[in-house]
């Protein structure tokens, strides 16, 4: 098995930084006294990474609370993110969903950390230095994870599908697809072709959820603190990673092919929760918008899957 140290290089620049930092969030989170996410493993990522050791992992840690527009408010935020898709993927295994494929999966611990119903599998497409550096931290932890868990090796940005039925999956049955804090770093075309993709390998009774921004950000955001103190404190310049060419409409593409949607922002979650990040003027998150999307469950299948059942 390959080094941790040596691996951690592949993980702690570019867009694979960005993982550290959600994950230094979720840290962070685990340990709040009002928590809306609990992930314990969150910590040994970003420990294991040789250019993280001076990021703060307890709340305690953050000189200014949530006030800190990095790991106050950002933080909070990936926090919020992190139990809204935790709640929509358990939601959608429970409904009958068995296989999760988990895009660009980082550092993501959601076979580990979930209960989850029998039967399920747990799909992690990303770069194969990626997946090896979290396997060899998950190793020295001993985690056992809570569900059948398959990573696999590829990039978002190629042809991924024929490794992913390779590995197993089976497009005739119902699928959870997450794209956590994945579209915004991706190419337009490449964005598209996910969406494609996740279409035409899901039956009725899939879902989708994935994070986009709406259009390009005004001057004014794009100075926003938290774009500023991201790029200044642990060298992660977002601004710079989000790919600039118009966006795909992806949710407009789903539901030309019969997806059902909702589309929400992350300020309706801080009113449900009561907690989480709060509108500011000249907002980085204002234009973030959360994607549910599932594909409706027609007669047919439910007599084809009763026919399968029976």
């Amino acid at each position: 098995m390959a080094d941790t140290k040596q691996d951690s290089g592949a993980i702690e620049r570019g867009v694979g930084r960005t993982a550290l930092m959600v994950a230094a969030a979720r840290a962070i989170e685990t340990h709040r006294p009002d928590s809306l996410a609990r992930d314990d493993y969150a910590e040994h990522f970003v420990r294991a990474a040789s250019s993280c050791g001076n990021w703060p992992l307890r709340p305690d840690q953050v000189a200014g609370g949530d006030a800190d527009p990095l790991w106050g408010r950002l933080g909070r935020y990936f926090g919020l993110r992190t139990r809204v898709l935790d709640d929509f993927v358990i939601r959608s295994a429970r409904a009958g969903g068995r296989q999760v494929v988990l895009l660009g999966a980082g550092l993501d611990s959601r076979a580990f950390r979930l209960d989850w119903p029998p039967g399920c599998v747990v799909f992690e497409l990303d770069r194969e230095p990626v997946l090896d550096f979290k396997q060899e931290v998950l190793h020295k932890l001993g985690a056992e994870p809570k569900t059948r868990r398959v990573p696999i090796a590829g990039d978002v940005r190629d042809e991924w599908a024929t490794s992913l039925i390779t590995a197993g999956f089976d497009p005739a049955i119902r699928s959870i697809w997450l794209a956590e804090g994945l579209m915004l770093y991706l190419p337009s075309t490449a964005e598209q072709q996910i969406v494609r993709t996740v279409d035409e390998l899901s039956v009725s009774g899939s879902a989708m959820a994935f994070e986009v921004k709406l259009g390009p950000e005004r001057p004014e955001v794009r100075a926003n603190a938290v774009y500023s103190s991201a790029k200044h404190w642990i060298g992660v310049d977002l601004l710079g990673l989000f790919d600039r060419e118009p966006r795909p409409e992806s949710a407009g593409h789903l539901e030309s092919r019969g997806w059902s949607l909702e589309v929400k922002t992350p300020f309706d979650f801080t009113r449900e929760f009561g907690r989480g990040p709060q509108p500011e003027p000249d907002d980085a998150l204002a234009s973030n918008r959360w994607i549910f999307a599932s594909k409706p469950i027609r007669e047919l299948d439910t007599v084809t899957s009763k026919a399968r059942t029976g």
